[in-house]
This record gives C-alpha cells, sequence and structure tokens, in this order.
C-alpha cells in the first residue's frame, strides 16, 4: 500500500484496489470534495458488507460515541457470516489524546486484522495529523493509506457535468459547464443538487444560461463577480441590486468586503500582467485560479485602468479600516463603498 502518494495517486490506488477486491486495512480520508469522499466510502460499503450481515459486522463512530475501549474491541471482533469487517470513524482527532491512549492507539493501528478495514474520515474540519507524534504518525504511515478528495480540476468537472446531464438526456456547452462550476463555487457536492434542480426546471434537450440562472443562487465570489462586472460596464444601479443581493443571502459584511478585496486584487493582477503582455495562464498560477475565472479577470481588467486599480484598493482598506474601528452601519458602509467605486470607475 502507498504511504506518500500524491492526491492523484492515491485516488487511483483506491480505484484499483476496488476494481481488484483488494481492500485495505487502514485508511484516513479527507479534503474538501465531501461528494467523492461518500462515493468512494459508499462503494468500499457495498463491496465489503451485505444486508442481511451489515448490522453485525459495520460499525460507526464519532467524536460522541468514540472510546478506545469500543475501537479497540470493534477492530477484534471477528466478521459475522461474512469475510470482512468495517469500522468507520467520523471526525476523531486521534493526535489529541493523552500519551496513554496514544500508545494504546498505535497498538491498534499495528495490529488490524486482514478481516477488518478501519476509515478515518474527516469532512467537518481539515485533517492535521501532528507528526511530532512520532510512533502514531509511523504506525499510520506504514499500516495505512491517507486519500485526500480535493476539488476536481476544471477539466474534470466540466466532463463530469456534462455526464450527470446526458444521463437525465440533457445536453450543456463546455462553457455552461465553466459557468456553473464559476457560480457554485465548483464543488461536486453543490453541482449535483444544482443539476437536478436545473434538470427538473427546464423542459428543453439543450440547457441554456437562463435555465442556470433561473434555479441557482450564486455564492458569495460569483455574485461579487458580477457586481464587478456592472460597475465596469456603467450600470452602477444594478451593482447596487447585487450588493442588495448578497445582504438578503444574510452573507455578512465582512465577508462580503473580504470577497471585493480579493477580487479587486485579482484584478490589479491581472492589469499588471495584461500592460506586462501577459496571457491568463500566469493569472491561474499566481492566484491559483481555474481557467474560467482566470480569463473572464482578464477580461474585467481591460476594463479598468492601472490608476483605477490603486485606487479601488485604497478604497477597500479604508473600508475595511472604518467597519473595525467606527460605529457606522456596516452595510451602508458597502454601499458607500460600491458609489465611490462607481465614480472612479467613471473617472477611468
Amino acid at each position: 500500500m502507498a504511504k506518500k502518494a500524491d492526491t492523484g495517486t492515491a485516488i487511483q490506488e483506491l480505484k484499483q484496489a476496488l476494481k481488484a477486491k483488494e481492500i485495505g486495512r487502514l485508511y484516513v480520508f479527507h479534503g474538501e470534495e465531501v461528494f467523492l469522499l461518500h462515493h468512494y466510502l459508499s462503494q468500499i460499503k457495498k463491496q465489503l458488507l451485505d444486508e442481511l450481515t451489515e448490522s453485525f459486522n459495520f460499525h460507526q463512530l464519532n467524536n460522541e460515541t468514540f472510546d478506545l475501549q469500543t475501537f479497540a474491541d470493534a477492530v477484534e471482533n471477528l466478521p459475522m457470516m461474512a469475510e470482512k469487517t468495517l469500522i468507520v470513524v467520523d471526525e476523531v482527532d486521534f493526535f489529541r489524546f493523552n500519551e496513554t491512549d496514544r500508545n494504546k492507539m498505535v497498538q491498534i493501528l499495528e495490529d488490524i486484522p486482514d478481516y477488518c478495514t478501519v476509515i478515518f474520515t474527516y469532512t467537518a474540519a481539515a485533517w492535521k495529523p501532528d507528526k511530532r507524534q512520532k510512533k502514531l504518525w509511523d504506525a499510520l504511515d506504514k499500516h495505512g493509506q491517507i486519500v485526500e478528495f480535493a476539488k476536481q480540476n476544471q477539466r474534470d468537472l466540466i466532463a463530469w457535468i456534462a455526464r450527470h446531464f446526458a444521463a437525465r438526456k440533457k445536453r450543456i456547452s463546455n462553457d455552461l459547464c465553466a459557468y456553473l462550476i464559476d457560480i457554485t463555487g465548483g464543488t461536486m457536492t453543490a453541482l449535483s443538487g444544482e443539476i437536478d434542480k436545473i434538470c427538473a426546471y427546464s423542459g428543453a434537450d439543450e440547457i441554456k444560461k437562463s435555465d442556470i440562472d433561473a434555479v441557482t443562487e450564486p455564492v458569495l465570489d460569483a455574485v461579487v463577480f458580477q457586481m464587478t462586472d456592472l460597475l465596469s460596464a456603467g450600470r452602477y444601479d444594478q451593482a447596487l441590486v447585487k450588493l442588495q443581493q448578497l445582504l438578503k443571502m444574510q452573507q455578512e459584511p465582512l465577508a462580503i468586503l473580504g470577497a471585493v478585496g480579493a477580487h479587486f486584487r485579482r484584478i490589479g493582477t491581472a492589469r499588471t500582467l495584461l500592460d506586462g503582455g501577459r496571457p491568463a495562464s500566469e493569472l491561474q498560477k499566481l492566484c491559483g485560479i481555474p481557467d474560467y475565472p482566470a480569463r473572464k479577470t482578464m477580461d474585467a481588467a481591460r476594463r479598468f485602468s492601472a490608476a483605477f486599480c490603486a485606487r479601488a484598493a485604497a478604497l477597500i482598506v479604508e473600508t475595511d479600516y472604518q467597519m473595525k474601528t467606527s460605529f457606522d452601519d456596516s452595510e451602508r458602509l458597502l454601499e458607500l463603498l460600491i458609489l465611490q467605486l462607481a465614480q472612479e470607475a467613471k473617472r477611468g
């Protein structure tokens, strides 16, 4: 079993283990793409368990129900009328145990029977092992496999979206797939729910942008992008409407300001790249964003001058300071910022 594989390799090895029906004894599943994590967990359960004996051979523990003796007993329990048992432990950070319990956990992890598979899952918070706990880390590294389910790249997501629409006898263009990724945040969990809604709404064979906009609520960054586009187009009243949309979504004013600031920093970076004759691919690398939003940001930057980007950054910093130090209403300060940005956009 590979111990230090990268994200893609670890998932490929998990796929191969499922295909060969050779599931290992110890795994850690973590990462932002919860949809994929649950998918592979479900595949393992299907392979190792059956309906008649699942209640005997499947054990699930979490922060509230976990204790070492219960866990140890579950590991040692022989399977009943089956070849394997499966234990899933959710959100338990065993690196934070006291020294005695850590040593007991080391003994358990080093001696998991062949008939048992243990999977630790982390979805509510990031999994951050404390490698200073050398015995515990070595036991996990030697006997287990760590699988990170990271967000998928844009090309794979576009293909995945298209397949899901095709399964419902719907067609969708690659550009609209990229647009859907952009406004939902790009996780399979979010996309799966939105695809269901769009298919239920649309009566046509081919999905249109209007179908997506009719039923999909954009994430914060997507609405901020729309607001910026409206500013650059001189549609300042509609930019204020977008701000009101964010506030009605019960987004915190400081979070909105943070998204606005991050977006204008990307636009400022894009403006600098444009002035130097550099492509959108460099913005992707510098900002860690996919191709579609990188191209959109470069397009937006073409409509703003370098001077405007500098003035916008200063206004955002000033608004942040006022929100944190004054008694002024945060929503009013955001509205004032949009009006000020509109004035600066007029000046060019």
